[in-house]
């Protein structure tokens, strides 16, 4: 059984919990949501044609045995600055200082590729030794940029060695992530 917990705008709002969190990340429009609702079997993440439209930290508690976090995406939404900087440092604060976190799954487009947004964060996790795992989605889709970034866990420390393609749409790919995070 799933169940909102809620959406917190700081880290210092975040309840205290002993579940083991699996956070979901990655650029405005990639999927975040779907993916979410797709691994769980159920629409409790809050979905949406208007890219940024996740602005908390959305947090779901699954049979009371782990946490699903919901980010807020980063690099393609409408939004100011000021807003898009104080997004980036509440991600900051939540990757670097949330012990509950066991995996942060960063998400990217399969048709478009890792963008600077997603190399940045990357470098990131990697300099801080944040473990992370690299999910392309929409992968039913057709691929638009012929000159994509490939990318390797031999030049990021921090990321785990399997990357997973995923389709939310067509349910591919998700039994591996059910798995690590232990939705049956």
């Amino acid at each position: 059984m799933i169940k909102f917990v809620g959406s917190f705008e700081t880290f210092k709002s975040l309840p205290e919990t002993q579940f083991s969190e699996y956070a979901f990340v990655g650029r405005s429009n990639v999927g975040k949501s779907s993916l979410i609702n797709a691994i769980i079997g159920e629409k409790v993440a809050r979905t949406s044609n208007t890219p940024g439209r996740t602005q908390s930290l959305n947090l779901f508690n699954l049979d009371d045995r782990v946490m699903i976090v919901d980010l807020p995406g980063y690099g393609y939404a409408r939004v100011s600055k000021t807003e898009a900087l104080r997004w980036l440092e509440r991600l900051e604060e939540y990757l670097l200082k949330r012990s509950q976190l066991k995996r942060l799954f960063i998400l990217i487009d399969s048709r478009i590729g890792p963008k600077d947004s997603d190399m940045e964060l990357m470098e990131f996790c990697d300099n801080n030794g944040i473990c992370y795992q690299i999910v392309y989605t929409k992968k039913d889709k057709k691929i638009r940029e012929a000159t994509q970034i490939k990318l390797s866990h031999e030049n990021h420390p921090a990321m785990m060695q399997e990357i997973f393609e995923t389709s939310a749409e067509k349910k591919i790919g998700l039994e591996k992530l059910k798995g690590i995070i232990g939705v049956k």
